[in-house]
């Protein structure tokens, strides 16, 4: 009973979106994650110029923080508006170009050319077209996947991981009783099975 609330609720796309139309982003840090500026030694490895992939991005300003770095960042997000919110907020100039390979998806480039953000369902990407990752920043993704989804979800991200990349999680832990989700709460014991 544990997660029976949770296991069986779905957010639709159509959520999602309406969230990012009504400012109903309590889930966006304005200043950044302070968990990313603890652990990005581990992230990083002491390694510079890395890919690192932002699932499920909205306008997280970490990429911009990343990507000034020197490091190459990729996201994915159903939200056209969050995406075009990061590169406003930021003042970043971008170029809009089309993913041959995902019927209706777009990309979001820096016109530097170090951030490419895709505006798709995350279900779309492969390494085929993004590549793979040195680094992953799952700050609200896995939580926010509907939970029969998630071993679809956590199959794909390992299919993006080049052999030494850092995946940093970041989850919320609470009485899966007492709230519906999103955030999902996902036990230890099922991060650790779905990771392997």
């Amino acid at each position: 009973a544990e997660l029976g609330l949770q296991k069986d609720r779905v957010v639709t796309q159509e959520e999602w979106l309406r969230k990012w139309e009504t400012g109903n982003i309590g889930f966006h840090k304005e200043q950044g994650h302070p968990l990313l500026q603890k652990y990005l030694d581990v992230l990083l490895n002491g390694r510079s110029g890395l890919r690192i992939f932002f699932p499920l991005c909205g306008k997280a300003v970490e990429m911009k923080w990343l990507a000034d770095m020197g490091h190459n960042v990729v996201g994915v997000e159903v939200s056209e508006q969050a995406l075009k919110e990061f590169f406003a907020e930021h003042s970043l100039p971008y170029h809009e170009v089309p993913v041959p390979e995902i019927s209706g998806a777009k990309k979001f480039q820096s016109t530097s050319g170090n951030i490419s953000l895709y505006c798709c369902s995350i279900y779309d990407l492969s390494s085929s077209i993004v590549g793979k990752f040195d680094g992953v920043w799952d700050r609200g993704a896995l939580v926010a996947v509907n939970p029969r989804d998630r071993q679809r979800y956590v199959s794909l991200m390992i299919t993006l991981m080049e052999k030494n990349s850092s995946y940093l999680l970041v989850t919320v832990c609470y009485d899966p009783n007492k709230h519906k989700g999103p955030p999902f709460y996902v036990p230890e014991s099922e991060i650790k099975s779905l990771f392997g």
